[in-house]
């Protein structure tokens, strides 16, 4: 169930802004990895925010309101994919992560994150594994930096038709990966993601 419990434990032993931190778009074959960070008012909280997964479309956009509506302070980082083949998939999502938080209205003074160690900020944080499903703040974090993407896929779509992006969101469906072994790749493509013949 997805709660403040841990951010309730927390503000037991004085934090007060407690930001929750997750990424999407980590295994897609276009476009950049996002990150969202969000610090909740703990006397504005909404129950229906839970893993952007588990959400449709029409409910992760009414959700991302009412997160901007509500919250203390949220922002979003990403890396494009060239900074991706740059380095790699896990320093771009930290690199994004990074950033979101640092891009906040106000400096949190603690991190949660989905299913990675923050030794990475500069503030004290946790990893929480299946973090979207558990705390409402890295739930937040999702359905924001869900939405952002996705947006931005559906406009990409529109430059880039033959790889129906609008669908795929930049995952590698099997018709994207046929298409990506057909044709060439856009300059938005991961090149360091490589496929092979029959994936």
């Amino acid at each position: 169930m997805t709660d403040f419990a841990i951010e309730a434990e927390l503000i037991k032993k004085n934090y007060r802004r407690i930001c929750g931190v997750d990424e999407v778009g980590r295994g897609c074959l276009f476009g950049p990895v996002v990150a969202g960070a969000v610090i909740l008012h703990p006397g504005r909280l909404n129950y229906q925010y839970r893993d952007s997964k588990k959400l449709t479309p029409a409910q992760r956009l009414r959700l991302a309101h009412d997160i901007y509506e509500k919250a203390l302070a949220y922002s979003i980082g990403w890396c494009w994919n060239d900074e991706i083949d740059r380095s790699n998939i896990l320093e771009a999502t930290k690199q994004s992560m990074r950033q979101a938080v640092q891009h906040l209205q106000i400096k949190p003074d603690y991190v949660l994150v989905d299913a990675m160690v923050p030794d990475f900020f500069t503030v004290n944080g946790r990893s929480v594994i299946k973090g979207d499903d558990k705390s409402l703040s890295i739930a937040a974090a999702s359905i924001i930096a869900k939405v952002f993407r996705d947006l931005l896929l559906e406009k990409f779509s529109d430059f880039f038709p033959d790889y129906s992006l609008a669908q795929n969101k930049g995952y590698p469906t099997q018709k994207h990966k046929n298409m990506l072994l057909s044709k060439e790749a856009t300059i938005f493509h991961r090149k360091s993601f490589k496929l092979k013949n029959g994936c």
